[in-house]
């Protein structure tokens, strides 16, 4: 019989959905047990504070009874200006001498009162046999912001084990699905934010976070055309005909996910500058967002790049009677949080 590890239930809080996902791990690679999303109410959830903590746990507990999943222990990842990420280069230290520095010293790197976040760190293990210096990943997050989450899972009966940041989640499953070290950028944009992240060698170079998100477009498509948010957003998927409106639309389109590319071209730039030896061999496109009509290939032309829909399943086994697959495959891009979350073990 296949070994079986315990694994967190994966639940992304985005500003505009819940997406959660479980995963089974067997020494044959995951199964896909469950996985759904459901849409959250506007300004329940912004810039990745909860608005409307209630509500959001009602929705959750919503989603985890109708998908059927017993297991309460949840991971959960942040983003937006709640949360800091740095790269450090620091001189090479015991795991213990590194952890006393990196709290003395955490204050000069980050534009919070030290008192009011909670800090993390990785050694990135950059140094090589001879190397003096190594990278070090540091994480700053509120604790106002974290608490409110944990406390809102605990209001639902669930076990909050796992806070994580929402690029590293998406690099978790992006390198799990692949073998290949290829260097990528992976770029996630939801509905009123874009992640950003680099992998260089198997390694996060370059992490960022932008608010902008693909409501701007549903937005900007209902006020042009004088539509109801549920129909310019099937406009947004091409799901409804443009008709008279599609030069309208083009230019609205145009505008918006010209501001997205910039935003992309500039974190490709300040990469290449910085590793000039090393360029990117492709962008691997996830999020809600990335389903806009058009844009994969909008963001191929401008960057010169290979772009690639991400679908962190497409390896995994699933029931077919349980998970229809073209479901599957529509969801998929947008659950590349979640999944990311739902690889980490749950033995803590």
């Amino acid at each position: 019989m296949a070994k079986k590890d315990n694994l967190v239930t994966g639940v992304d809080i985005g500003s505009s959905a819940v997406k959660v996902c479980q995963l089974q791990k067997t020494n044959k690679g995951y199964n896909l047990v469950a996985l759904g999303s459901a849409p959250l109410p506007p300004g329940t959830v912004e810039d990745g504070v909860l608005q409307e903590p209630d509500e959001v746990g009602k929705i959750i507990a919503t989603l985890f009874k109708n998908l059927k999943i017993k297991n309460t222990k949840v991971g959960i990842s942040i983003s937006g200006y709640s949360v800091i990420v740095k790269k450090l280069n620091l001189e090479v230290m015991e795991e213990e001498e590194l952890a006393e520095y990196i709290t003395s010293e955490a204050e000069q790197y980050i534009p919070f009162d030290i008192e009011e976040v909670y800090l993390d760190f990785q050694d990135l293990q950059t140094a090589g046999e001879e190397g003096e210096r190594t990278d070090i990943m540091l994480v700053a997050a509120k604790k106002e912001v974290i608490d409110d989450y944990l406390d809102m899972l605990q209001e639902q009966k669930l076990k909050p084990v796992l806070v994580d940041v929402d690029g590293f989640a998406l690099e978790n499953i992006w390198e799990m699905t692949t073998e290949s070290l290829s260097n990528v950028a992976l770029v996630d944009i939801g509905a009123s934010k874009m992640n950003i992240n680099i992998i260089s060698n198997g390694a996060s170079v370059l992490a960022r976070d932008i608010v902008v998100g693909s409501d701007q477009l549903t937005d900007q498509i209902a006020n042009a055309l004088g539509l109801e948010y549920e129909e310019a957003e099937k406009v947004k998927l091409g799901l409804l005909p443009t008709g008279e409106h599609q030069a309208q639309i083009e230019e609205i389109f145009n505008q918006t996910c010209t501001q997205w590319v910039l935003e992309i071209k500039k974190a490709i730039d300040l990469y290449l500058a910085n590793h000039p030896d090393s360029p990117l061999d492709r962008l691997i496109l996830s999020g809600g967002g990335s389903k806009v009509k058009g844009l994969k290939a909008f963001i191929r032309q401008e960057t010169n790049l290979e772009v690639v829909s991400f679908n962190p399943f497409l390896q995994m086994k699933t029931n077919k009677k349980k998970i229809d697959p073209d479901y599957i495959d529509a969801i998929a891009p947008e659950m590349a949080i979640a999944a990311g979350l739902a690889i980490r073990p749950a033995a803590f």
